[in-house]
């Protein structure tokens, strides 16, 4: 539905078209896959999907329903099918959602989940995937495959070399283990073309994240937050190059006509961590109405690193250690100081999601630096990603309209 205060991408319908496919497909996969002998493996999206990929291997991403769940406030309901389980309120509502949509199917809201074959975790998101992947293995009985990618404390090259070298061994590994199970060797040619679907896909990615520099911004982070599925799920697939392509030149075309994703721009905000999902749009009006718009993000550009020509190992291992939850609190300090900057921001926010502790235990300090080192306002609201339980809606809102008459009135 149109809103005065917020413009709608023509994108979206073949956005949705695109993602019922391959949910459609994913959901059935037991009726077409398997007899293709291409196996199913839930993945996490840290892990390189295209070894995989190349070995004719289909991925399911229990990530990405996680944030489907909460996007249709089904996640605190699942959520509390997990912990009547046993598991604890304190673990991430991305795991506790999909430990309920196993025990309770009839509560999944997409039909089910199709079985995996084996389970594939890298460790360069979070430290949850590996003991949420050890429930789903033992409740599967299937191989959980795991990418060890130790975190990059020290940002010297030296450090950072021997953490590549010792995840291009993970991969080494890791291919052994799947052409076992496969039976099939690894085609490196399938290999680097997958890759270079990646790159492709990754750069129209962050071209399009970029337009945000703009002003007005063509696109505001609630749309960005949606349209990163095809880089998550359908990364190294030709399909997602195609559809950035065409975002891409209707977010060009707006800049060239001057049109905002906010009508009105008057004040550009960065937001930090994972969207609010259950709240999404709702969340975000309470910016928008106020010609607030939030022209960059930390959590999408996640997805915006591309892999550097030659050995396609040594490319994937570089790729992945450099995930930006993988990195030190100096890193993450200069990346949200250099994207104040570089987009022209006038304050941020910060998400303190009660789920994703790696990513919000050292917000505050985070904020702290920031602010004295650019002199923007800085805000944190307390929530949870997929359960809707932990938002207050009163508290957040009165919070929200404090921080923006703040910036009306020029930060007093």
């Amino acid at each position: 539905m149109a809103r005065k205060d917020y413009i709608p991408l023509k994108s979206s319908g073949p956005l949705q078209r695109l993602m019922k496919r391959y949910y459609l497909l994913t959901r059935y996969h037991h009726l077409w896959g398997r007899p293709l002998r291409r196996p199913l493996a839930w993945i996490t999206s840290g892990a390189p999907v295209e070894i995989l990929q190349a070995l004719g291997i289909d991925s399911l991403y229990p990530e990405n329903y996680g944030a489907i769940y909460g996007a249709r406030r089904k996640g605190g309901a699942l959520a509390l099918a997990a912990e009547t389980k046993g598991f604890s309120p304190d673990l991430c509502s991305y795991a506790r959602a999909n430990l309920g949509a196993i025990y309770h199917p009839d509560r999944e809201p997409l039909g089910g989940l199709p079985r995996p074959d084996l389970l594939v975790i890298s460790s360069n998101i979070c430290g949850t995937v590996l003991k949420w992947y050890e429930a789903l293995a033992r409740h599967y009985g299937v191989p959980l495959l795991i990418v060890d990618t130790p975190f990059v404390a020290a940002d010297d090259g030296v450090s950072r070399q021997h953490v590549v070298a010792y995840v291009r061994g993970q991969l080494r590994q890791l291919i052994a283990d799947l052409t076992k199970i496969t039976g099939r060797p690894l085609p490196m040619t399938e290999l680097e073309r997958r890759i270079k679907w990646s790159n492709e896909a990754v750069q129209l990615w962050e071209e399009i994240r970029r337009l945000g520099r703009n002003r007005p911004a063509p696109l505001n982070v609630p749309d960005l937050f949606i349209q990163m599925a095809p880089i998550v799920v359908l990364r190294g697939t030709p399909q997602a190059v195609a559809y950035y392509r065409q975002l891409y030149a209707e977010a060009k075309e707006r800049v060239r006509q001057g049109l905002g994703a906010v009508p009105g721009e008057k004040y550009r905000l960065l937001w930090d961590n994972i969207a609010i999902w259950h709240h999404l749009y709702r969340f975000f009006n309470l910016f928008s109405r106020r010609g607030a718009a939030f022209v960059v993000d930390t959590y999408t550009a996640g997805w915006a690193g591309t892999m550097a020509p030659g050995d396609p190992l040594e490319s994937l291992a570089r790729t992945y250690t450099e995930v930006f939850l993988n990195q030190s609190f100096e890193f993450r300090v200069r990346q949200m100081i250099q994207l104040i900057r570089e987009y022209k921001v006038d304050g941020f926010v910060m998400h303190s999601n009660r789920s994703c502790k790696p990513y919000s235990l050292i917000q505050e300090e985070m904020r702290r630096r920031v602010m004295a080192e650019t002199g923007v306002p800085g805000l944190i609201v307390e929530a949870d990603m997929t359960d809707e339980r932990a938002y207050a809606e009163e508290p957040i809102k009165n919070r929200v309209e404090a921080f923006l008459e703040s910036l009306e009135g020029g930060g007093d």
